[in-house]
């Protein structure tokens, strides 16, 4: 279209211009996916969401930063975007969510890794496992091509654990905590006689249940931990309830009361 035209369909309202040489054509869309969308136009045709904005767009953040960052073979400056140019994204790096280009799952948490504490990091590779947006396999191709990337080494462990993914951040606090005092390693959300369990010590015939009273304070799931407590000491497993706040308050006292009821089960 010539210059002339596009400015008259401006200045009717009929386009909304949001970068250069992008408009919004009919009612202005003013959602984060539209914006994100129209950033990615302005950076060329081989632009991808990435970083934080593609991290939202996957739902594994939960708010949109301010400015958009997209990736590019060659860097471009545009106004409310941050560039990041990448000549070596190979064509699994890539896709599209709710019709956005953008970076994979893996590629994305690799890209905003090294800006993660630890645990934001854990429950984010977490989230996307139970999610099924991120698989092990997947992440252990990525990190391979990939062995100087800053995000690296702090997402190897998690490609060398094959351990089932964790639901909250209780459970990730007690998976720590067990290794920070010597505990054995449990197993995490596995099925134990019908029921998924949040922590089992196999060898020790122990299920550990973490309560929160945000999920146990009405009497449907009362009544229904008791019941899976007494089918499993039916079936010769006993169930310790540890709560969050004993873990983290009374550490070395809940930490030696286990490691007692577990030395008391012996090895089954």
């Amino acid at each position: 279209m010539g210059q002339g035209l596009i400015a008259g369909r401006v200045k009717s309202g009929d386009w909304v211009a949001r970068h250069a040489g992008v408009y919004c054509v009919g009612p202005l869309r003013d959602d984060p996916v539209s914006r994100a969308a129209a950033a990615v136009l302005a950076c060329g045709p081989e632009a991808v969401l990435s970083h934080s904005s593609a991290a939202s767009l996957w739902g594994f953040e939960g708010r949109w930063a301010g400015s958009f960052e997209v990736t590019a073979p060659s860097r471009r400056t545009r106004p409310g975007i941050t560039t990041h140019r990448c000549r070596t994204l190979k064509r699994r790096d890539l896709t599209r969510q709710l019709g956005v280009p953008a970076t994979s799952p893996a590629r994305t948490i690799l890209d905003i890794a090294p800006r993660l504490t630890t645990k934001q990091l854990t429950r984010m590779v977490n989230d996307a496992r139970r999610s099924g947006h991120l698989h092990l396999a997947t992440l252990t191709d990525l990190l391979a091509r990939n062995p100087l990337h800053p995000g690296t080494r702090l997402l190897n462990p998690f490609a060398e654990d094959p351990s089932n993914p964790t639901r909250s951040g209780f459970e990730d606090d007690f998976v720590v905590f067990a290794a920070r005092y010597g505990l054995p390693t449990p197993q995490i959300n596995t099925t134990v006689n019908g029921y998924e369990v949040d922590a089992y010590f196999a060898e020790h015939g122990l299920i550990v249940e973490l309560d929160g009273w945000d999920f146990h304070r009405d009497r449907h799931t009362f009544e229904s931990d008791r019941e899976r407590d007494a089918h499993q000491l039916q079936h010769g497993l006993r169930t310790i309830r540890i709560t969050k706040d004993r873990m983290t308050q009374t550490p070395d006292r809940e930490a030696r009361r286990l490691q007692d009821v577990l030395n008391a089960g012996g090895s089954s």
